[in-house]
């Protein structure tokens, strides 16, 4: 397995976030990011660097499945969360909720409500 050499950026850890629920193109995964978080501003250029990254890395592939042709456009790219990619993306966020836990042990921030 591969591991990520550093921690991944938030632009970076949204990118697998958003491929973690199923394979997308560029322009849907743009749109996952946009709707998952108010603080990452991704763009076609930063993401398709990351995306480059990623495929040389191994935590993301082309996708094979492609939707019905009528509904799609043929020169779109499609890209899928590899086993790799998906432990990069646990480790990230392990490694995010011991940050949080750090911070709540400070009283930095409110502790979660239990239901």
């Amino acid at each position: 397995m591969k591991r990520a050499p550093r921690p991944l950026t938030p632009a970076e850890f949204q990118v697998l976030l958003a491929l973690a629920d199923g394979d997308k193109h560029g322009y849907a995964i743009l749109k996952a990011v946009a709707r998952g978080s108010d603080e990452i501003a991704l763009g076609p250029a930063t993401l398709y660097t990351i995306i480059r990254r990623f495929l040389a890395g191994g935590f993301i592939a082309e996708s094979a499945h492609r939707p019905d042709p009528a509904l799609d456009d043929e020169r779109r790219r499609y890209y899928r969360l590899t086993d790799a990619g998906r432990a990069v993306a646990r480790t990230e966020a392990g490694r995010m909720e011991s940050v949080l836990a750090a911070a709540r042990a400070k009283n930095l921030l409110r502790r979660p409500r239990r239901a």
